[in-house]
């Protein structure tokens, strides 16, 4: 009796932690080949070299197709200029406008830009500095790690390990993970991106 039952509580503990497993694996974002899970709006081009996703040219953002309330992300990023001061980000929990689906992203942005005061790190809302990066750790031309974390209303990013904002906001809720090339006479790059699903833990 007391075999059976143990073998029985092993058992359940194994599906468990499979279960739990399962739901918090990492996904690529990004296979390296090819954009063809991404949607492209606006007038930046976005091409794939080398297996790092690139964008230049003019305005416009890239997004990928999951869709997203809880997560964790990971992505490697660098930023240049060509002539001009190289600005950009990463959305997440956004979405395009409806009356203007080639605009800028409803929702929150993890900024990329090393030229201005509210610099990589801080969190954007649409065309505001929202969330204060304690430190900007990043510089132009250099592979930076972001990490994002969304769950509820609890944002927080890290750089390169190092824990630098963390905000409490309530209105997005569910979205899209796009990349942002924000004006002509920059280029950038991203590579490494994956995300884990906390939706339904």
């Amino acid at each position: 009796m007391k075999k059976n039952l143990l073998i029985t509580t092993v058992v359940l503990l194994s599906l468990m932690l499979g279960s739990c497993n399962h739901e918090s694996k990492w996904e690529s974002l990004f296979n390296g080949k090819d954009v063809d899970n991404w949607t492209v709006r606006g007038k930046a081009t976005w091409i794939v070299k080398d297996g790092v996703l690139v964008g230049e040219g003019e305005n416009g953002h890239i997004y990928a197709s999951p869709e997203i309330i809880d997560f964790e992300f990971k992505g490697k990023f660098k930023i240049y200029s060509t002539g001009k001061n190289a600005n950009s980000g990463f959305y997440f929990r956004a979405n395009p406008p409806a009356d203007n689906p080639e605009s800028y992203p409803r929702g929150y942005e993890a900024q990329i830009c090393n030229t201005q005061d509210a610099f990589t790190g801080w969190l954007w809302k649409p065309g505001t500095p929202t969330g204060e990066a304690s430190a900007n750790l990043t510089k132009d031309g250099e592979w930076f790690e972001y990490y994002i974390k969304m769950v509820g209303n609890k944002i927080e990013f890290k750089i390169n390990g190092q824990l630098v904002m963390t905000f409490e906001d309530d209105e997005y809720v569910k979205g899209f993970f796009a990349i942002q090339c924000h004006n002509p006479g920059m280029v950038i790059e991203a590579k490494e991106l994956y995300y884990r699903d906390l939706s339904n833990l």
